[in-house]
């Protein structure tokens, strides 16, 4: 077995730097991440055909056995249905396609559809969530309960990707057929043709994000890439499986649009459903690698040749593919999990073209995962392409889909034992039989517009009777991306041999990031309500190179701060709401962009205050014992604002509130303050943690001073107490509540007379939402996020 027993059996995945198995719950939670584990032994499942196609059939039918006789699908766990569908499902049926086919060879003779009936199983237990208005499916689902509300802990969400409810035909229908039961493909087929009847129509594109009630596009981007790409690839396998020809009409619809609008060779841009020329976003994610192998099943075999080269060259530049990477083929996001979609097209373009160009790309993608990614204990994802660091985690996509993608790009017809051209693969490659396409459950359609339909793929021979022409197709992208980022050391001044520094990466208390700064004749200046000025002069660099880099760095400060205006969240409220108090005092807090999301807590979170020690809360707390149980105070510096939440945290706090230390501060004169993660991964930290200014962090410190113990309520807007009190206490209330608050402003406190309420002043009473404007040419006004205090 790929995934040693004696380490993770049967967990759900394997930790391949500490060799244990990853069982939810017993594991720090890393969010979203998660809902793919369902205590079900999720990559044993979703590697069992691949151990059949790789001929190793003594391993096949002893992991089959296990699957039978230890897999549990009733638990009471909430699972991503996106997830469990393409992974276990998938994997189940391709299983049982591969138990079939060795039965009929005359192995596995006592194999009697037992993961059929398991698959059966488990698709039942998916279909409460798509008991929606649209049908649609919840993105959640508990596998004992289904979708009941809170209570389940499903039920409440209303928006999904467009990928996750696009990408369910083939697996139920699959499942249909295999059983007899036209209840699955039913409800997939209504989930993609409500997709269909909401694409944007003068532009015939998707969105990312949909409301799964009402159908309006939340999120409007749209691209090839996370949160819509496996839509595309399902309504052409939909077809190939399926035979159905109106899967091919919407596919060839939509994908005119994409190379229309997104499609910029080599590159693939996403743009706005409702403005298509006007592009949403300057980077590229690595999950659209997969589309040069649906263009290959297109039969439109050039743009795949470029986008596939590009995707290539940027590979050898960081030894994997970055999670994300800017349209200069910098690094955006440095994670890399292993994922296999560029090995997947990989196979698919030395298939339509057997140019054994193909077989160098997929010997350094071999070559790679041997020499970076290779741990005792199985293959570790990259935590940073630039830096080499791992992380403590292999998805089972890995053995799913990138062993059956490498194998089969260097396998001989003799090396197989069946020939894979009667399967369709699913986007988790899993091998589902083309025969499907003659059971019964057929349907018929209303006549079609053939116009734009390819009826035939292109010989490739035909295509390109010159053996250089896919040659020559790739110079110009592999010159193209070597001569961006980074640029020859040779070029560059000493000291500034490394790549010019990213406005992402960029933190103003690393004091070789400031060189760089200098070097590059930008000027940094610390303004007193906690914001940044950032001015380049082009003659104070220390050479026309890093003259450049520096305007490259101002554009990108300037993309960056523009992007995180518009994802810019809600300000949140620190509520006090113990004696003298009782909730009347209200401070306007900035959120963070990880953590606890106090939006999605309809009581949010409340406690006792207490200071953590040391105050900067930048390494393990001395008095954890105090803090455990109540939300830690602590002062910005020293240290990202994620450590900080960790190491609060880790002392058992339920929350913090991170207080300014820049003198003067105040979300009265200050625009909103969000606290960024550190560049990692911060999935583990789920406390909230809220930021405060200098004088509403003094209120608060101040009545912790004049009383032995407060509460606070952290939530994303005041609550109303409902407190009724005589006019004696709310006269005394008030005057205590004038104290702190004079401390903010003298002359914001007054009192009325004959009325039961009080003004406290709109800085307690309403939120600001502060926006400024950029001079885009020499100046930059910065909320840092990246800036950690």
């Amino acid at each position: 077995m790929f995934e040693r027993t004696d380490h993770a059996y049967p967990a759900d995945e394997l930790m391949p730097l500490t060799c244990r198995g990853r069982v939810r719950g017993l594991e720090p939670s890393r969010g979203d991440i998660d809902d793919a584990l369902g205590k079900f032994s999720l990559t044993l499942i979703d590697t069992l055909d691949t151990l059949a196609l790789l001929n190793k059939t003594v391993e096949f039918e002893e992991a089959v056995r296990r699957v039978v006789a230890d897999v549990r699908l009733d638990n009471d766990i909430v699972v991503s249905v996106f997830e469990t569908n393409i992974r276990v499902l998938g994997g189940l049926l391709g299983g049982h396609s591969m138990a079939v086919m060795l039965k009929e060879s005359g192995r596995m003779v006592w194999y009697q559809d037992e993961l059929l009936h398991m698959a059966k199983d488990l698709g039942l237990r998916l279909l409460p969530a798509f008991n929606t208005s649209s049908g649609l499916p919840y993105p959640r689902v508990n596998l004992r309960y289904g979708v009941r509300g809170p209570e389940t802990r499903t039920g409440t969400e209303t928006d999904t990707c467009t990928a996750c409810a696009g990408t369910i035909i083939l697996e139920f229908a699959a499942l249909s057929r295999f059983t007899g039961d036209p209840t699955f493909e039913a409800h997939a087929r209504r989930a993609l043709d409500f997709l269909w009847e909401k694409r944007q129509r003068h532009s015939n594109l998707v969105g990312t994000t949909i409301n799964i009630h009402s159908g309006e596009w939340v999120r409007r981007d749209s691209g090839v890439g996370a949160g819509i790409d496996s839509y595309y690839e399902y309504l052409m396998k939909a077809y190939i499986l399926l035979g159905d020809d109106r899967f091919l009409q919407r596919f060839n619809t939509h994908y005119a649009s994409i190379m229309k609008y997104i499609s910029q060779p080599p590159l693939l841009l996403d743009v706005h459903i409702h403005k298509p020329l006007l592009p949403a976003r300057t980077w590229m994610d690595s999950l659209l690698a997969f589309f040069p192998g649906l263009q290959v099943l297109k039969g439109d075999i050039q743009p795949a040749i470029e986008t596939h080269e590009m995707l290539y060259q940027v590979t050898k530049k960081h030894n994997f593919l970055p999670e994300a990477f800017t349209t200069d083929f910098r690094v955006h996001w440095a994670q890399h999990p292993l994922r296999p979609e560029f090995a997947e097209s990989t196979y698919f373009l030395y298939k339509a073209t057997r140019d054994p160009y193909y077989l160098e790309v997929g010997r350094t993608i071999l070559e790679n995962l041997n020499r970076f990614a290779r741990v005792p204990c199985g293959f570790a994802a990259m935590k940073d392409v630039r830096t080499g660091s791992h992380e403590d985690r292999m998805d089972s996509f890995f053995l799913a889909e990138m062993f059956k993608y490498l194998f089969l790009l260097f396998a001989e017809e003799e090396d197989l034992l069946f020939n894979v051209e009667d399967y369709v693969f699913t986007t988790e490659a899993h091998l589902l039989p083309l025969s499907l396409s003659t059971a019964s459950n057929s349907q018929a359609g209303e006549e079609l517009d053939d116009s734009n339909f390819e009826w035939t793929c292109p010989n490739t021979r035909l295509l390109f009777p010159d053996p250089a022409f896919p040659r020559n197709l790739r110079e110009p992208i592999k010159s193209a991306v070597d001569n961006s980022c980074p640029r020859p050391t040779t070029h560059r001044e000493p000291g500034m041999g490394r790549p010019p520094l990213r406005a992402q990466d960029f933190m103003a208390n690393n004091p070789e990031h400031l060189e760089l700064l200098r070097r590059m004749g930008v000027s940094l200046i610390h303004l007193k309500d906690g914001r940044v000025q950032l001015v380049q002069h082009a003659t104070q660099a220390v050479s026309a190179v890093a003259a450049e880099d520096g305007m490259r760095f101002m554009q990108e400060m300037m993309e960056l701060s523009s992007q995180q205006q518009k994802e810019q969240l809600p300000p949140r409220a620190v509520q006090i709401v113990s004696h003298p108090f009782f909730g009347r005092v209200v401070l306007t807090a900035g959120p963070a962009q990880f953590g606890m999301d106090l939006s999605k807590s309809s009581s949010g979170v409340r406690g006792f205050v207490t200071v953590a020690e040391p105050y900067k809360g930048c390494s393990e707390l001395s008095n954890g014992e105090i803090v455990a149980g109540r939300i830690a105070l602590l002062q910005r510096g020293q240290c990202m604002f994620a450590e900080k939440a960790r190491h609060i945290q880790k002392a058992g706090a339920i929350g913090g509130i991170v207080i300014d230390d820049n003198e003067g501060s105040s979300s009265d004169t200050a625009p909103l303050f969000q606290m960024a993660g550190d560049g990692r991964n911060t999935d583990d930290v789920t406390l909230p943690l809220l930021f405060l200014f200098h004088k509403e962090g003094n209120i608060l410190l101040e009545a912790l001073k004049e009383n032995r113990e407060v509460e606070v309520l952290l939530s994303d807007k005041a609550r109303d107490r409902g407190e009724r009190l005589s006019k004696t206490v709310r006269r005394h209330e008030y005057e205590k509540k004038c104290y702190y608050v004079r401390k903010l402003n003298e002359n914001k406190c007054h009192h009325q007379v004959g009325n039961s309420e009080h003004s406290l002043g709109p800085e307690f009473l309403s939120w600001r939402h502060v926006s400024k404007k950029i001079d885009a040419v020499s100046v930059l006004m910065v909320n840092l996020l990246k800036l950690t205090k």
